[in-house]
């Protein structure tokens, strides 16, 4: 296949899978543009970071030919900046947007508002600790690092989809296929863990505010935790591809596990150094001082088993 018809097609996903976090995106500026701000009854379909994610992949993609064409080898690394240099400005952008609520859940007052970065971290977490201070006037100054496993999110899908795209192009363009089993893993890896990311945004894995999960959304949250670090394992594996075994399935295994304690990390900041429990009984249970438990400690190193196997079976045949 020719690099003009992967570039069309790769653009012309990237533009499908982005309508309708565009269209949101637009939405909330007119809304922003007619009344300062948006109302919150409206807030959860508009699923902030989602259109920031797509304006930088489009603009990453759109310009893969010219930045290939004069960077060659440096393609990938300043691609890789500019997507995330694109996601932060437009997010932080989006963040500063009013969100209304007609009654404040403490004071009835019909005129309160907060920006869309406060009420975010409101709908993600909704335990009841939370709903009752989440509009005191001290509560709302929160730490803004309950951020960290948001940014991080996006952040890898942003860096994922940049860099399948530009291996595909890379492929064509050099015709040769040698990378083309990472990248279908990457790939695959990608839309696995953007599906969960959609399928969160719009159920939030059924919780329903208790911090004891129900055996539904234990399941759908420990899979988006393990999903998400292979997605990070299988990025840095098809960047290492080739290498000796360290760098190309170990390092990448390693990666793909400290990437799963970072989600754990930013939930803790945003529960105040809890954490949603999988389940009851000692599996669940916090280990001593530690906020973990022995469930969430299996998950993490899953996680990295998954990207050790995934490597370990399409690492490059030695004859």
């Amino acid at each position: 296949m020719t690099t003009k018809k992967v570039y069309l097609i790769s653009l012309s996903i990237v533009l499908l899978a982005s309508v309708y976090p565009l269209y949101m995106g637009a939405t909330v500026l007119w809304a922003y543009v007619q009344n300062g701000g948006i109302d919150a009854a409206n807030y959860p379909t508009y699923v902030i970071p989602y259109a920031p994610i797509s304006i930088a992949v489009i603009i990453c993609t759109a310009s893969l030919p010219l930045v290939y064409k004069f960077c060659k080898k440096f393609t990938l690394p300043i691609l890789s900046i500019l997507g995330a240099a694109l996601f932060l400005v437009t997010q932080t952008a989006f963040e500063q947007i009013a969100v209304f609520d007609a009654v404040s859940p403490i004071s009835n007052d019909a005129s309160t508002s907060t920006n869309i970065v406060t009420w975010q971290m409101f709908l993600c977490i909704i335990t009841p600790e939370i709903q009752n201070t989440i509009w005191d006037p001290v509560a709302s100054q929160y730490d803004l690092a309950f951020k960290i496993h948001f940014y991080a999110i996006a952040l890898l899908m942003v860096l994922a989809v940049t860099g399948v795209v530009y291996g595909f192009y890379k492929m064509a363009h050099t015709n040769n296929a040698a990378m083309k089993k990472p990248l279908v893993a990457q790939t695959i890896a990608v839309i696995v863990f953007t599906g969960l990311c959609i399928f969160a945004s719009l159920t939030s894995f059924f919780r329903t505010g208790a911090i004891v999960l129900s055996p539904a959304s234990a399941f759908l949250m420990t899979a988006f935790f393990i999903t998400f670090g292979v997605t990070a394992g299988t990025y840095a594996g098809t960047w290492l591809y080739g290498k000796r075994k360290l760098f190309s399935i170990i390092i990448p295994s390693v990666i793909a596990m400290v990437t799963t304690i970072v989600m754990y990390i930013g939930e803790m900041v945003m529960m105040d150094e809890g954490l949603f429990r999988r389940g009851s009984g000692f599996l669940f249970s916090s280990l001593g001082f530690l906020t973990i438990s022995a469930f969430d400690m299996i998950t993490i190193i899953i996680s990295g088993i998954i990207t050790y196997c995934i490597l370990t079976i399409i690492k490059p045949k030695t004859h």
